[in-house]
């Protein structure tokens, strides 16, 4: 991650400097060569000096300390390390000497950590361990990036709380009681281009269909990323595209429609993926995707202090399932972790192969939004046709609503709500963007609410699936709430 601001680079650049040697140690700074004003002056060491009554060199490592419980893991390892902040010495996991973690020559702290990787990430409770890092790694580049979060962090001006460390050592994010948290909403899903072919009818074994062609930016979680930001939310999306002329393509798209693209992955050399949709008349589809294996978020690319602030800071994260397996169940893993927890809608698309690999994280989904066959292949055997059985199923298993989405219809489970909507009459059978629009504008309700959703919301958000049957690029049909509000309205009247 390239740093943002001069800030950001003059305490990186001195965090870098200080971790040689001794770290980030209170005697060591009245005692250097090196210029630390620029940190002893930072808000919050101030503002923890004036709390504590400590002087100011005294605050600074509470202060870092505090603040690298934010980042994610495999940062937090990092940074403990590099600035021996000691962060284990209250609750040191088994079989790690301490004395060797935080050794008084920087050299031995790396080889330390790279020695016991996996033990130090099972003790933070990580289920999906990234590779370990050579020495010459941590020195030349991971410790540059985690100084650089770290330093994006320290000097926010965001009327931040320190938070404190959970005694199990997992992370704890805090927001203080006065500050309202960014009505945002981070999107975890593919973004790919479409070459979309509409057709008068489905090939035939013994006749080619007539149709037209166009190629836009298309995609589960780009559609639900620009629908949620045509409704006025704060969008960032975490995908993967490759360093070609279609990323290039997807990422000025995103762009024009306001949703984020700094935690979008860009993979030197790979290709971006292509998905080809064939349409027909009613709006029935038929998918084939064509990926290139190296443009795919991994485990890893989750594990950064940037991918951790965006879910801590948003109040919905919206996943679908299209990467590979472990990254749906890391972002649960990680969104479980928070203090305030966002809201998490889940839309099981494409069906997972192995759903049981979720089942452990599903009592922090809030919504489960798919269609009927979504939801059985969610089932750990499908052994009911009844929707309702597998809501109830589904619900067993912890999640607290089940949203069915079947054509321009919804029909919503939960412990507060048993609702069918059905009042809106599409045109079409079904429509390519229906469950992206519902999704988003579930996602913007709950934003409003707060997440106690009733009848009224659940409806609007059905209402949102009537415009996209145009036939065309899916997230160009995306409603904003004009659009949806008169399709309500002319619900009603009917």
């Amino acid at each position: 991650m390239a740093p943002q601001n001069p800030r950001t680079i003059a305490i990186r650049d001195i965090l870098t400097r200080l971790c040689t040697y001794y770290g980030l140690r209170p005697e060591r700074l009245g005692n250097t060569e090196i210029d630390v004003s620029s940190l002893l002056e930072l808000p919050v060491v101030r503002q923890y000096a004036q709390r504590t009554g400590l002087p100011a060199g005294e605050s600074l490592l509470p202060v870092v300390r505090e603040t690298a419980q934010r980042l994610s893991p495999t940062d937090r390892l990092i940074a403990d390390s590099a600035l021996a902040l000691g962060l284990f010495r209250d609750n040191p996991p088994d079989g790690i000497d301490l004395s060797r973690l935080y050794a008084d020559n920087l050299g031995p702290r790396r080889e330390y950590l790279v020695e016991h990787w996996r033990r130090l990430h099972r003790a933070l409770g990580v289920d999906h361990i990234p590779e370990p890092p050579t020495v010459k790694r941590l020195r030349t580049s991971s410790e540059g990036d985690t100084f650089t979060v770290l330093a994006d962090l320290l000097t926010a001006d965001a009327g931040y709380v320190i938070p404190q460390a959970m005694p199990s050592g997992k992370i704890l994010v805090s927001l203080p009681d006065s500050v309202q948290r960014p009505k945002s909403v981070t999107v975890v899903g593919d973004a790919v281009i479409d070459h979309l072919y509409r057709v008068d009818g489905f090939p035939a074994a013994d006749r080619a269909a007539r149709g037209s062609f166009t190629r836009p930016p298309g995609g589960k979680g780009l559609n639900r990323a620009v629908a949620a930001a045509r409704l006025g939310l704060d969008v960032a999306l975490v995908s993967a595209v490759g360093n070609d002329k279609d990323g290039a393509e997807i990422l000025d798209f995103l762009t024009n429609e306001n949703v984020r693209c700094d935690l979008v992955k860009i993979v030197d050399g790979g290709r971006s993926p292509v998905t080809a949709v064939i349409m027909d008349s009613s709006g029935e589809t038929r998918l084939i995707g064509c990926k290139d294996d190296r443009v795919k978020l991994e485990v890893a690319d989750l594990q950064t202090g940037a991918v951790h602030a965006a879910l801590a800071s948003s109040e919905v994260v919206l996943l679908t399932l299209e990467h590979p397996r472990g990254v749906a169940e890391q972002v649960l893993s990680m969104v479980r972790g928070m203090r305030p927890r966002p809201q998490v809608i889940v839309c099981p698309s494409p069906s997972p192969a192995v759903p049981q690999d979720l089942y452990q994280y599903l009592e922090v989904v809030d919504y489960l939004v798919g269609s009927p066959s979504e939801l059985r292949a969610m089932l750990p055997v499908v052994s009911t046709d009844s929707t309702e059985e597998s809501a109830k199923i589904l619900r067993g298993l912890g999640v607290r609503a089940v949203c069915a989405i079947d054509g321009f219809r919804c029909s919503v489970r939960s412990e507060r709500l048993k609702l069918d909507v059905g009042r809106f009459q599409g045109a079409l059978k079904n429509s390519a963007g229906a469950a992206a629009a519902f999704s988003a504008a579930l996602a913007c309700r709950v934003v409003e609410t707060g997440g106690e959703l009733d009848a009224k919301d659940v409806i609007w958000a059905t209402a949102a699936m009537i415009p996209t049957q145009q036939l065309g690029a899916v997230p160009r049909a995306m409603p904003d709430k004009d659009r949806i509000d008169d399709v309500v309205r002319q619900g009603n009247k009917q």
